[in-house]
């Protein structure tokens, strides 16, 4: 390989970023990896993460991805704190169809802060003397043309600015990406780009949990309702390190939780279709005020669509589709794109033509699944688009939602859609003979008329 062509140059050093870099860490001699903030030791929050307050999770499509770039890592998160719940055995969920049966485990979720996720997997990233991190460092521009990119210029803290050349520059700057600004500035025309904006905010708080309710707590979470043409209110509680819980409130359009502190418990009481989370949290420690984001908008850009490509370039992460974070699926789609990245580099070969290309669309497959599952509930929020849900929206959430009431009393169909909902499967198994038929018949149990907390639970949680 020549200078250029054995380096990688990776824009973000948040988790997308971390994972990308890793990714092509056997391909090139050398990853750089260059970040606007300077990141933490430990696990530390940073000033360009604030969405790292809220309620994050690694569905078991993501952790197996993640597995995969780095061998060893479920364990190192479980060793520093991270809970491995089991779907649906270790979740409490009201969902719009009525309270969930607690089914055998079909898959399973990692717990624990963002924090704590990304110091564990940046120090094993950045273990490996291939990658480079430029922390404290920013992105200017891309340098080459509409044709083939040849690196970036940067700018370091005192001011002085340089060109990174590259065989390949990877965009994992998240939701902030300038990338539809620089590829019109090379003269392309601007990406295709839908957004679907249900309007949602997020408060979270976190909890010392009660002591007995530590270990083996299950994630509680209840859901909004988006078929009542009604504002959307739904709170999730989940287990996190250091015997915590970490509580985010949510609220669409109309019907928003507030940043006040004093507010929090009495929305989760009074706004919420059921008080469970409210009365869990009347009995915990809070630890902190609340935080607050709007930034929960549903965006996708459809880079692979584009009718010209320029060399050595690709978009990974928020930066190619950002998700309402209400449904957990950012975090494995970025890991799941990066091995769709590495993939495409060791089959194709580092340098070969078009490799920028074929990798954009490999990485749009598990955007496309994640995408299909947020947007058929978001799209039908007041005020989400411009037009309103299509009728292939319609009719999709029409079967969807068929499906979601059969598996509450039918666990062979809850099984199929947690191998969706967890990204290890696409949504065609959805649709197979057997699936039609059993949402045709719908439950075979009775729907559950009390919250499904064991006696145990609500002993150790202090509500018995």
């Amino acid at each position: 390989m020549s200078e250029r062509t054995a380096t990688a140059v990776v824009l973000g050093g948040s988790l997308a970023g971390m994972l990308a870099a890793r990714a092509l860490a056997g391909t090139v001699g050398r990853v750089v990896v260059v970040e606007r903030d300077t990141l933490p030791t430990g696990p530390d929050a940073r000033r360009g993460l604030p969405q790292a307050r809220h309620v994050h999770q690694l569905w078991s499509g993501g952790a197996l991805a993640l597995e995969d770039l780095l061998p060893g890592i479920i364990e190192r998160l479980t060793g520093a704190g991270a809970h491995r719940q089991r779907v649906t055995t270790d979740m409490v969920m009201l969902s719009a169809q009525g309270w969930f049966r607690r089914w055998a485990q079909s898959h399973f979720m990692l717990l624990c802060t963002r924090d704590l996720l990304d110091a564990t997997v940046r120090a094993q990233v950045l273990a490996d003397e291939r990658i480079e991190l430029l922390d404290a460092t920013e992105v200017l521009s891309l340098c080459g043309t509409d044709t083939a990119v040849t690196g970036v210029r940067i700018r370091r803290t005192d001011g002085t600015e340089s060109t990174l050349t590259a065989g390949l520059v990877v965009d994992a700057t998240g939701r902030a990406s300038r990338m539809p600004r620089w590829l019109t500035e090379f003269g392309l025309p601007e990406p295709e780009r839908r957004e679907v904006d249900a309007g949602l905010v997020y408060a979270s708080r976190l909890y010392r949990a009660p002591e007995e309710a530590r270990d083996g707590f299950p994630v509680v979470n209840v859901q909004a309702d988006p078929r009542t043409g009604r504002p959307g209110r739904g709170g999730v509680l989940l287990p996190v390190e250091d015997g915590q819980w970490l509580v985010t409130l949510h609220g669409t359009r109309g019907g928003e939780p507030a940043s006040d502190t004093a507010d929090f418990e009495r929305y989760a009481r009074e706004e919420l279709r059921h008080p469970v989370v409210a009365d869990l949290i009347g009995r915990a420690e809070p630890l902190g005020d609340v935080a607050f984001t709007r930034m929960t908008v549903n965006r996708r850009h459809y880079y692979e669509r584009m009718p010209a490509w320029p060399e050595n370039l690709v978009v990974l992460g928020d930066a190619l589709a950002a998700f309402n974070p209400v449904y957990g699926h950012g975090m494995s789609v970025a890991a799941q794109g990066a091995v769709a990245l590495r993939d495409v580099v060791v089959r194709r070969g580092w340098g070969s033509p078009g490799l920028a290309r074929r990798a954009q669309r490999a990485m749009a497959r598990p955007v496309a699944a994640a995408w299909d599952l947020a947007i058929g509930q978001d799209v039908f929020c007041p005020g989400a688009t411009r037009t309103g849900p299509t009728l292939r929206e319609r009719l999709a959430a029409a079967y969807v939602n068929r499906l979601l009431y059969t598996a509450t009393g039918n666990g062979r169909v809850a099984r199929k859609v947690t191998d969706v909902m967890s990204l290890e499967r696409g949504a065609e198994v959805l649709l197979a003979p057997g699936m039609l038929l059993a949402a045709a018949v719908g439950p075979l149990r009775p729907p559950l008329n009390e919250v499904p907390l064991t006696a145990e639970e609500l002993k150790a949680a202090g509500l018995s």
